[in-house]
């Protein structure tokens, strides 16, 4: 068989290898990051990545791909849905819940999807092998949400969606719940053409609902006053102004693609490792908020929550119980957590208190102190 048949054959073989491995969609693109590169240098001149410093690193490596891994000649990409439930807007509108981004409910999906980029590589290893095609001298490294990687811009590329208003991916049969992860390559298989057209239009919905007004223009998110960076990224005190406008959310906020139309298209995932643990899809903020370290740390394990500690989960949980209706209950939690040793949760706490004091003394239900 000539080479580019091999090849050709190969391409077939890595989709139905990845569909086995669950994932949705696999596809192949050699992607041109030019127009993704001058837009990431505009966006940073911008100062919209607030801390997140590491978005301005590593020079050409982000959007050239063969100086990340040595000789990449192509990049397979691939989605994974993460959609366990639908009751995200029961939660949203009841004050008293904590409201937890959906793709954070259950097991971290970086080992996850890693482990089964790892498995479809060895699977292309082997029939490099079986094929005879050693002398390509394969060379592939599989990415999940790491490294100087720009997996929007190349799924899109690859046909895995367009770039939406809300500067995710979205896909016009599956919406936009789910994970991407790449593999660079070096072998040179076959591009697929099936990029799909941008299918906004004339819709803003997205850009109207976010809480905090954090996209300044269609495309453009300024992550200082996105929810998701203000509870998950920074570990600064979170903006007072902002703090009203958060709500019960507090890890991540998933409004701009519960109003998103396409995510009427969207379908449960079939993983049971993502879904929901402890209940963190329908929790009190007082229940979350009396968790001791041990709690949160066991609580966590094998979690993406893990990765803020035990202070930042606190500091926005404080946020949401400022933001709740007036309580007992929740001004006597707080209060147990007045003297933390934390500036941090300290701030917030006293913030947060505030808030319940002054609504109790408006509606008095309290005695003042």
């Amino acid at each position: 068989m000539p080479e580019t048949d091999k090849l050709n054959d190969l391409a077939k073989k890595v989709k139905a290898w990845g569909l086995e491995l669950g994932f949705q969609q696999v596809a192949i693109s050699q992607p041109d990051l030019s127009a993704a590169s001058n837009n990431l240098l505009h966006w940073l001149d911008k100062g919209y990545q607030g801390s997140m410093q590491w978005m301005g690193e590593h020079g050409e490596k982000r959007y050239t791909p063969d100086q990340l891994v040595e000789r990449t000649l192509r990049v397979i990409s691939v989605r994974m849905d993460y959609l366990t439930d639908s009751n995200m807007i029961a939660v949203l509108k009841d004050d008293n819940k904590a409201y937890i981004s959906r793709y954070a409910l259950g097991r971290d999906y970086h080992k996850l999807i890693r482990k089964r980029l790892a498995k479809l590589g060895n699977k292309i290893e082997s029939e490099i092998d079986f094929n005879g095609l050693n002398h390509l001298k394969l060379t592939q490294r599989p990415f999940v949400d790491s490294a100087p990687v720009m997996e929007k811009p190349i799924a899109e590329q690859a046909g895995l969606g367009w770039i939406g208003k809300n500067t995710l991916v979205i896909n016009d049969k599956a919406g936009s719940w789910f994970f991407l992860g790449e593999i660079y390559i070096s072998l040179e298989l076959p591009v697929d053409k099936s990029e799909q057209a941008n299918k906004c239009g004339n819709c803003r919905a997205c850009l109207k609902v976010c809480p905090t007004n954090a996209f300044p223009e269609p495309y453009v998110l300024d992550a200082r006053k996105c929810i998701s960076y203000l509870t998950i990224e920074s570990q600064e005190p979170i903006p007072e102004e902002l703090r009203p406008l958060m709500g019960n959310r507090v890890f991540g906020c998933d409004d701009c693609q519960i109003i998103c139309p396409w995510n009427r298209y969207s379908s449960k995932t079939q993983e049971s490792d993502f879904s929901p643990r402890h209940n963190l899809d329908n929790s009190d903020l007082v229940t979350l908020f009396e968790w001791t370290e041990e709690e949160f740390l066991n609580n966590t394990e094998g979690s993406p929550i893990r990765r803020i500690g035990y202070q930042r989960w606190l500091r926005n949980l404080s946020v949401g119980l400022g933001n709740a209706p007036t309580s007992q209950r929740i001004i006597d939690a707080l209060k147990q957590r007045i003297d933390h040793p934390s500036d941090l949760v300290r701030e917030h706490v006293v913030w947060a208190l505030k808030q319940q004091q002054t609504r109790a003394g408006e509606v008095k239900i309290f005695t003042a102190e």
